[in-house]
């Protein structure tokens, strides 16, 4: 079968999604499909690649013409199936990325989105592109490995043939994800002297600020397996998540956009206090409890959620500490921080601690670090907060001795540097020493203190444990 996905009757406007992986297909695309199903078929989603490590992914959808099946799982196991339809188009992946290119520079393709990760945008706490990573750096000399390589390629296909304004959509738990992407997609522009690019890019886009959540492992065999027992259908790309979902989304789009607030997205005026509880709260705790975890054996991040103790330094780290930094918000956040804790103790989704413990140096300066600045700021020790990053230390530090459960990933970090810290005379200066991970609280008094106090803390946590 081809490796395009089609159907007969195609839609007026396209959104192009870069990164097929599971959380679009369980999230964006879910949105997308609800809207179809509605009797709104004025959108469809072609999805595609950057680098040609999921094409096992790509090739399986586009052998179900675009269609897979979404698991949901409620906390009391109440599992439901839906088979998703949103996607019209498999773009093949190739290293030049024409297809992709092609598909992005048409004047049907009304927004680009795209899902990279946190690490996938190489910017530091000023928002400025960390050009000495090896893949920004080959990009800025012409390649196409990263979404500013490939964005660009798509803007300069655009504008040659006049294909008009596109929405450039970020889909990443990034904080003001929209405004950072495209304070990083015009350095980068400005580097590579594409001075006309830039200016059609300012003249011809928009890039919306967006928060989404919904809580998506990895697929294990066992979700095909169900999928095929639940509907009879041999799914060869199933994707399974929890039953909670939210998108909420600044309504800042130059070429038009769906109707996803019939569906239940919230467009608003600004997203930053949904996306500040989210990302301090939520994504926060998330790692906590995933080094925590992992750190006492455990497998799946229900485990320590349930686990008393690892439950107690999260709620603690909220309640003290972020919490006070995020007063007065527009959510409840004590309630918020019960929702999520529940979430994360739903034992049917089985997310596990190696997933969410992954990038932890994009995690650290992204999702905790604001936090700690601002306590230092109001002249407060963030004692519940630095537990977080004295928990990430102990589990580098198992990372560089090899005794960790499991490969550690991380699409930031330099080897050399993490284990340069365990190989210096004093490995807590040395870490708080690293601008990567503290920018301007790196080398501080007040980090160094603190800091020291949380790693004494959790070691002696660790070795009370059974």
């Amino acid at each position: 079968m081809s490796s395009e996905a089609s159907v007969a009757k195609a839609s007026a406007n396209v959104i192009l999604h870069i990164g097929a992986g599971s959380f679009h297909r369980a999230h964006q695309a879910w949105y997308l499909h609800r809207l179809i199903e509605s009797g709104d078929a004025s959108w469809s989603l072609a999805v595609g690649n950057i680098r040609g490590d999921m094409n096992a992914v790509l090739d399986a959808l586009a052998a179900q013409n675009g269609e897979y099946t979404l698991e949901t799982v409620t906390p009391q196991g109440e599992r439901e199936y839906e088979r998703v339809k949103s996607i019209k188009k498999v773009v093949p992946w190739s290293a030049d990325l024409a297809q992709l290119i092609a598909t992005g520079a048409a004047p049907d393709c009304r927004i680009v989105s795209f899902t990279v990760t946190e690490g996938g945008y190489y910017l530091d706490e000023h928002d400025r592109l960390d050009t000495a990573n090896a893949d920004l750096a080959a990009d800025l000399k012409g390649a196409k490995t990263t979404i500013y390589g490939a964005l660009a390629a798509i803007l300069d296909a655009r504008m040659k043939n006049g294909a008009g304004k596109v929405s450039l959509q970020n889909c990443d738990n990034l904080r003001s994800n929209g405004d950072r992407f495209k304070a990083g997609m015009l350095e980068f522009l400005q580097l590579r002297g594409e001075t006309a690019l830039r200016d059609w890019m300012i003249a011809n886009t928009s890039c919306p600020n967006s928060m989404v959540d919904r809580i998506t492992p990895r697929p294990t065999p066992d979700v095909a397996e169900r999928v095929k027992a639940a509907t009879g259908f041999d799914d060869r790309a199933p994707v399974m998540g929890e039953k909670f979902i939210q998108w909420v989304i600044e309504d800042e789009f130059c070429a038009g956009r769906p109707a996803w607030e019939k569906v239940g997205a919230e467009m608003v005026e600004s997203v930053l206090p949904y996306e500040e509880a989210k990302i301090r709260i939520l994504n926060a705790s998330h790692s906590c409890i995933a080094w925590a975890g992992t750190l006492v054996g455990l497998q799946y991040i229900h485990e320590g959620t349930q686990d008393m103790e690892i439950r107690a330094l999260a709620e603690a780290y909220v309640t003290e500490d972020v919490i006070p930094c995020l007063t007065p918000s527009p959510i409840d956040l004590a309630k918020y921080r019960d929702v999520v804790l529940d979430r994360f103790s739903n034992p049917y989704i089985k997310d596990t601690n190696q997933r969410v413990a992954a990038d932890g140096f994009s995690k650290l300066p992204g999702f905790i670090a604001p936090t700690l600045s601002e306590c230092f700021a109001r002249n407060v020790d963030p004692d519940a907060t630095a537990v977080l990053p004295a928990l990430f230390f102990r589990f580098l530090e198992r990372w560089h001795e090899n005794r960790l459960p499991y490969a550690y990933q991380d699409g930031v970090m330099d080897p050399a540097v993490a284990h340069g810290y365990f190989t210096a005379s004093d490995p807590v200066k040395a870490f708080v020493a690293d601008k990567l991970l503290w920018g301007s609280m790196a080398q501080t008094e007040n980090l160094e203190r603190v800091m020291r106090k949380a790693i004494a803390r959790v070691d002696a946590w660790l070795a009370n444990r059974p």
